[in-house]
């Protein structure tokens, strides 16, 4: 019988029951042992790596701060003052002392003329000038400038003598005339006010 032929068929073979089939082996449920250490023997490594460069990072850190200058503290002190202590200050007492009482004056009288003599006299002060006239009933003169002084010879006949000094815009003047001892005063000031005084003779001699 040839291997090539096919199985007799036919109904001999139609109530044969085929053999069962070989049990089949059981296959691993999980990935091999070698496998498994591929992935873990990685991982362990990385984590390892991971640990040391984290760690080197902050030992790099530590150092870095540790490096850094400690900043500097500086303290001034007061150096004790070696100048001497100021003097105490001086107290100085002035005591005003009452001034003495000044000694009056004498008044400045007028110098008494002559028996047979008249005196005229003008002073002050005239910024614009003044107009001066001077001498008796029977004869008038011109005077000018400040302080004037003029003596005539007196007259037995004569009823007055008199002075008079005329501002010419202002000033302060003031005048006078003395016979035989008596003097006659007067005063002006400001404008063209007159300055006047006179002496008349007494009707029982004299004058006043």
């Amino acid at each position: 019988m040839s291997h090539n032929q096919p199985p007799p068929s036919g109904p001999s073979s139609w109530g044969q029951i085929p053999p069962p089939m070989p049990p089949m082996p059981p296959q691993p449920t999980g990935r091999p042992k070698w496998a498994r250490k591929r992935i873990v023997i990685p991982a362990a490594l990385f984590i390892l790596f991971v640990g040391v460069g984290i760690g080197s990072s902050g030992d790099d850190q530590e150092t870095a701060a540790s490096t850094k200058p400690a900043p500097r503290v500086t303290v001034t002190e007061t150096a004790e003052s070696k100048a001497k202590p100021a003097p105490a200050p001086t107290v100085t007492v002035t005591k005003t002392a009452k001034p003495a009482p000044a000694k009056a004056k004498p008044k400045k009288t007028e110098p008494a003329a002559p028996a047979d003599k008249v005196v005229f006299k003008v002073w002050g002060s005239a910024p614009s000038g003044v107009d001066i006239t001077y001498g008796s009933d029977s004869d008038n003169l011109q005077g000018r400038g400040l302080p004037m002084t003029k003596t005539l010879t007196l007259k037995d006949d004569a009823l007055y003598y008199n002075v008079t000094a005329q501002l010419q815009g202002g000033g302060d003047v003031h005048c006078s005339v003395t016979v035989d001892g008596e003097t006659k005063t007067g005063h002006a000031s400001g404008g063209y006010n007159i300055c006047s005084a006179q002496l008349s003779g007494g009707l029982f001699g004299g004058w006043n």
